[in-house]
């Protein structure tokens, strides 16, 4: 099943590649609710309401998916989990000394979360590049804490497109990530079931239909089972917690008016637009950044 969620936080399932169908009366969903819990709520309720869901699918009305506006799939997870440098290509570029399977994770904020019909806005801080990060998303189905490496399964919910943001420098790496829009996730969640081995998923990114970054999530450092096992010794995850897998090589930069594109093999794609703010400026900025690395093949 793929779930998404459209204008004003309506919850749908998407039943081909041009329509949708709006499932909010059967998931008990308030579009006005706040905070907006709502698809969390159907992920933790995902088994009991699947069936009624998948019945009354054929009779609901089927809307064009040109005609609304997708947002962010789970826009109010208890945490997004991110790890940093979890290809060999991306810590060969970088010239990282470590990889995600020594170094652990970091979070993000819930209001970095944004859409694929919402635009990545640049903070207006000159002296700095803003670099896209394409990564596969993850998101928890129930709570589990010490999860064993085995049962990995049975607490992924489904799999979306995740776009990772960072403003390019040494500041700390949270500070760097944190700004409105930085996380933008969609087009949609799609269940295990569709997706089958998320360890053999083709991935690409695209800035104005130039090739920028392309791998397979066999080229993970830490794998997902080894993910889910590390966070959750740490903390207890959540239904709808997100995790981040980790960008490979070929990370750059974005400016206004560019169209960032990202697709990963059986869970969709998105294009976003990056557009220029006026706000978020701060004096941690104002130095500027010189790389003192080479980017290596």
């Amino acid at each position: 099943m793929k779930i998404a969620r459209f204008n004003e936080g309506r919850i749908g399932v998407v039943v081909d590649d041009q329509h949708l169908v709006d499932i909010s009366s059967i998931a008990g969903c308030d579009p006005q609710q706040w905070p907006p819990v709502a698809v969390t709520s159907l992920i933790a309720r995902f088994a009991a309401l699947r069936p009624a869901i998948e019945s009354a699918l054929p009779g609901l009305p089927r809307i064009p998916l040109a005609s609304v506006k997708l947002l962010t799939p789970v826009p109010w997870p208890n945490k997004v989990i991110a790890y940093p440098v979890n290809y060999h290509d991306h810590g060969r570029e970088m010239q990282a000394n470590y990889r995600a399977t020594h170094r652990g994770f970091f979070l993000k904020p819930n209001s970095s979360l944004s859409g694929a019909g919402e635009p990545v806005v640049l903070p207006n801080v000159p002296t700095r590049e803003v670099h896209h990060e394409s990564e596969l998303a993850i998101v928890i189905g129930k709570e589990g804490r010490g999860i064993a490496r085995d049962d990995w399964r049975d607490y992924v919910f489904g799999y979306g497109c995740l776009l990772d943001m960072v403003v390019r420098g040494r500041e700390e790496r949270v500070f760097r990530k944190a700004y409105d829009s930085f996380c933008p996730v969609g087009p949609r969640l799609v269940t295990p079931d569709e997706v089958g081995d998320p360890a053999q998923l083709e991935m690409q990114l695209w800035v104005n239909g130039e090739l920028r970054q392309h791998a397979n999530t066999r080229d993970l450092v830490l794998d997902i089972p080894g993910m889910i096992e590390m966070a959750s010794a740490v903390m207890t995850l959540y239904p709808g917690d997100i995790i981040a897998t980790g960008t490979p090589a070929g990370v750059g930069p974005v400016q206004p008016g560019d169209k960032v594109r990202i697709r990963i093999e059986r869970v969709g794609e998105m294009t976003v637009d990056v557009v220029r703010g006026t706000t978020g400026a701060t004096p941690v900025f104002d130095t500027p950044y010189t790389p003192d690395i080479v980017k290596q093949k």
